[in-house]
């Protein structure tokens, strides 16, 4: 259970770093780059740990993957006032149908 609070923890900082890239505009601006640096340095730290924990690999980076592009798109569309299709919306619930058919296929 430890390993999947952690696994959320990557997320959320993975998603802290690509916001905070947008934010940089080009890494022209220096607290959103520290930031994306900080955010992206925890997610990968906490993802690696993760693993250690025994989490599969391939369970543990497409969940984080799959959280982190269905939040990042969430974020994209709240904060930064992005658009988003119906052909959008169907890519992000495959994305998400495929983590969860590898999680389903690593119970066995």
């Amino acid at each position: 259970m430890a390993a999947y609070v952690l696994l959320a923890a990557a997320i959320v900082f993975e998603v802290i770093g690509t916001t905070a890239l947008k934010l940089s505009d080009g890494f022209s601006r220096l607290w959103p780059s520290v930031a994306v640096v900080l955010g992206y340095g925890a997610a990968f730290g906490t993802l690696g740990y993760v693993l250690k924990l025994g989490v599969p690999m391939g369970v543990a980076y497409a969940t984080w993957a799959a959280a982190g592009v269905a939040l990042i798109a969430l974020v994209g569309v709240v904060f930064f006032q992005e658009q988003v299709t119906a052909t959008m919306m169907v890519g992000l619930l495959l994305v998400i149908g495929g983590v969860v058919l590898l999680e389903l296929g690593g119970a066995h």
